[in-house]
């Protein structure tokens, strides 16, 4: 395949045959060591003078300004960009060879380029700290033109690149160009470890469960199907880890948690990816009254390590994670929304509630998707502020335990905040016959055409035969939760590199002699 190429990447490929020839290697293996970053001087340069003499120092050209004899550049590393000033005498001291700053710095360097310098930080004439090279290194050559992004004095940018297209499958440039989408990303970072730092201290331990399952379980949802060819078995991407998890409890385990990558063969829109990433926690001895206090208490902390502050604002919106959270049932936000009650109705009742409200259903659908379809077209949207939304119908909740007062119900939670779910919290069923039950009566739903009905996964009974604890599960949506946190509209603004179709070839089939 011929690569066709722009006129830009023609001269950038002819500099790098040019380089070759001068015996530069445009992607030099050694080491190049370095002992300070950008953001190291600008914070601590300053009364620090003399630490700060010779310095070593690598980063991307973003920008050069040229003065003939002299340049600033602008490069960029890991942590941030700094001003560098080279002069030809000082890195070309002979004065019959001027090469490396005649021909190589200004004639085939670009920006893109990749470069390691040494010299000293100064204070430009103009107040601004820089470094004043006295040597450099090519390092990495770069073959395509960076996108330019223009930023003023008071930091204000110009032909930002906002291109949703561009940016999501290109993600490796949009982190170059674009300083606060690699911020978005450290604070995911920072709020994961904020996780694991409460569920560490609080006793949990982390573990791992498989990706690859013989049986889907431990959420309705469509899987993605695939076959081992060893076993000659089909297997499934895990939609839920939480069957494992509670494997784990039956063992002896107190406390699991798992940062669980899941896959489901579903739509795709702006809070919804195939892939995804789902925290679940499982606390023996715990039901779901103590899991609502806990994840409190895990949000408000989340918010203040990230901001300093338990309000945030998201969108046209302000949220306040302080807890505690307001709680609601079920059967009343639905009753408050739509002036229905429909507590005690029917599968037929339910199906004219929904044409009453103009809902779309069809015939696949038993009364716990009826039910889920009305909290979600006519609900779920209304609760900004954190709301815990609580007693579940038990036809929604085949995982979990009956409620301790009230027929029919079931002891769960869903976290609403910004009008969508953030995390879905049982008290865990354990009674193995009740539990059998449940997955029979999926088993009659996927037999009608449900294809997110759950399979019956034996080896899960029989664990729960030999006695699990009375215990409290949660699961939460870190992608919804990073995008709350970060105040970013899309969930692929959370994902490094969220799932998209295949990129159209930018490649040329040769002609045929």
């Amino acid at each position: 395949m011929l690569q066709e190429l722009s006129e830009q990447e023609e001269i950038r490929r002819t500099k790098l045959a040019e380089l070759k020839k001068l015996g530069i290697n445009p992607y030099p293996a050694e080491e190049f060591k370095v002992n300070v970053t950008a953001q190291d001087i600008k914070e601590n340069y300053v009364g620090n003078e003399d630490n700060y003499k010779n310095v070593s120092f690598a980063g991307r050209i973003m920008s050069v300004r040229d003065m003939g004899k002299a340049a600033f550049a602008v490069l960029q590393d890991s942590t941030d960009r700094m001003q560098i000033y080279v002069r030809r005498d000082d890195i070309c001291p002979a004065e019959d060879d001027k090469q490396l700053y005649d021909v190589v710095w200004k004639k085939l360097l670009d920006i893109g380029d990749i470069i390691g310098i040494e010299g000293y930080v100064f204070t430009t004439k103009m107040g601004e700290i820089s470094i004043h090279v006295t040597n450099f290194k090519l390092l990495c050559k770069s073959l395509k033109p960076l996108p330019i992004v223009k930023t003023d004095a008071e930091g204000n940018s110009f032909d930002e690149v906002t291109d949703p297209e561009f940016r999501y499958r290109q993600r490796y440039v949009d982190l170059l160009i674009n300083p606060k989408v690699k911020k978005t990303f450290e604070q995911r970072t920072t709020i994961i470890n904020t996780i694991r730092t409460f569920l560490n201290e609080g006793g949990a331990l982390e573990v791992d469960t498989p990706v690859l399952q013989s049986i889907p379980g431990g959420a309705t949802a469509r899987p993605f199907l695939t076959h081992h060819n060893a076993l000659d078995i089909p297997l499934y991407l895990r939609i839920a880890n939480e069957l494992y998890l509670k494997r784990l409890i039956v063992g002896g385990f107190d406390w699991v948690y798992e940062f669980s990558r899941n896959f489901r063969n579903e739509g795709m829109d702006r809070t919804h990816n195939p892939e995804f990433t789902i925290l679940e926690f499982y606390v023996a001895y715990r039901d779901y009254f103590w899991m609502m206090n806990t994840t409190e208490k895990l949000l408000e902390k989340i918010a203040v390590d990230l901001h300093g502050k338990t309000e945030l604002t998201v969108g046209d919106k302000t949220i306040n994670f302080a807890a505690p959270f307001k709680r609601v049932t079920i059967f009343d936000a639905i009753k408050e929304h739509t002036g229905v009650d429909v507590s005690k109705m029917n599968e037929a009742e339910l199906r004219g509630v929904c044409k009453q409200l103009h809902l779309e259903i069809d015939d696949t659908m038993g009364k716990a998707k009826l039910i889920d379809t009305i909290f979600g077209e006519k609900c779920e949207g209304n609760y900004i502020q954190p709301t815990f939304i609580t007693d579940y119908p038990v036809e929604m909740s085949p995982l979990t335990k009956k409620h301790r007062t009230e027929e029919g119900l079931v002891e769960r939670f869903e976290l609403m905040i910004n009008g969508k779910e953030i995390a879905n919290a049982y008290s865990e069923l354990n009674d193995p016959i009740d539990q059998r039950a449940r997955f029979e009566e999926q088993v009659e739903l996927m037999e009608r055409g449900d294809d997110e009905a759950m399979f019956i996964d034996y080896d899960f009974l029989r664990a729960l035969e030999y006695g699990m604890p009375p215990t409290a599960g949660i699961g939460i949506g870190i992608d919804r939760l990073c995008m709350l946190m970060t105040n970013q509209p899309s969930i692929q603004d959370v994902l490094l590199f969220p799932t998209m179709r295949p990129e159209a070839k930018a490649e040329l089939t040769p002609q045929e002699n």
